[in-house]
């Protein structure tokens, strides 16, 4: 007996079964239409924006800059997920080897990261536009855009290798089947044969580090901005200054709003284990559909740039 528990957990699983969504296995493949159609609208309108940005030379300022780069990482991120959950829905291809998982896990964590980091980026920019004007043609440059971008990427890329790496030094020995549809840090460490607290003690770390840093730094802006505007005398102003800063919000908001929810659903363990695996991957997708749309809406000289390459005006 005790030579095959010594066999057992000597034993190395070689790949991985992504399960899909649990509890729903017979009839998750409905949900195939849906998410294609939105991957395809993530695709579609943020390749859109990039076109807009790069022919409208009106819109060649860093504002539009750093609304580029979040539609790059939006792309990146839905093409991370979505064609290896459509694969999974269409053809049953559920098994994934040990390093494509831990590939896809870090990739996944580099561009969720990238999104607030942007939005700081976009931040800063929002506040010196609004409250320092005359310093920003000086402060705000494309030499600005292109080191906040390289190190907002360093940033994300180099402290996230900790997940995977830690991930991967975990022991796989008896179970290897993940009840998700993509390669979740918890989801798969959970698998493991030993213990995995310094992977959820990392992710905390890294969750407060990375985006609590971010969402402080992008608060402290808006609280700056709103302190700026509310000292106008002219209430038309104000509306004009804010009115430049909504779409930012919306997206911000929406962000944020999504990871609580995740958080509170993985905390409570739901009856329905569906749901939080279904908003972790509505995470990674609406986002992307959703961004060029509240730009292109909110935005008069981007809606402009839209009507021009569709040639509607």
């Amino acid at each position: 007996m005790g030579d095959t528990d010594s066999n057992s957990s000597k034993f190395q699983v070689s790949e991985f079964i992504l399960m899909g969504f649990p509890g729903i296995h017979s009839w998750q493949h409905w949900l195939s239409l849906p998410l294609a159609l939105l991957y395809f609208l993530a695709l579609s309108a943020n390749i859109l924006i990039l076109i807009i940005i790069n022919k409208e030379a009106a819109l060649h300022q860093p504002m539009y800059y750093f609304l580029g780069i979040l539609a790059a990482a939006d792309m990146g991120l839905a093409t991370t997920i979505m064609p290896r959950i459509l694969t999974i829905l269409w053809f049953n291809a559920k098994t994934v080897t040990l390093p494509e998982c831990f590939a896809q896990m870090y990739a996944i964590h580099c561009f969720v990261a990238m999104e607030p980091s942007t939005f700081v980026c976009m931040a800063i920019d929002r506040y010196v536009a609004i409250c320092q004007p005359l310093r920003y043609p000086s402060v705000i440059t494309e030499s600005f855009v292109f080191k906040a971008t390289v190190f907002m990427a360093l940033r994300n890329s180099l402290s996230l290798i900790s997940v995977s790496v830690l991930a991967a030094q975990r022991h796989y020995c008896s179970r290897n089947q993940i009840e998700h549809c993509l390669c979740s840090n918890l989801g798969v460490t959970s698998l493991s044969c030993d213990d995995q607290k310094i992977n959820s003690i990392n992710q905390v770390l890294l969750a407060w580090t990375l985006m609590g840093s971010d969402l402080g730094l992008i608060i402290l802006s808006y609280a700056l901005i709103l302190h700026s505007v509310l000292k106008l005398n002219s209430p038309e102003t104000a509306s004009k200054a804010l009115s430049t800063c909504t779409s930012h919000l919306i997206l911000i908001l929406f962000f944020y709003t999504v990871i609580i929810v995740i958080s509170i659903s993985h905390s409570t363990g739901m009856k329905v284990p569906f749901i939080p695996v279904l908003l972790n991957v509505l995470h990674n997708v609406i986002p992307p559909a959703l961004n060029p749309m509240v730009y292109a809406l909110k935005n008069k000289k981007l809606r402009q740039g839209l009507y021009k390459v569709l040639r509607l005006e």
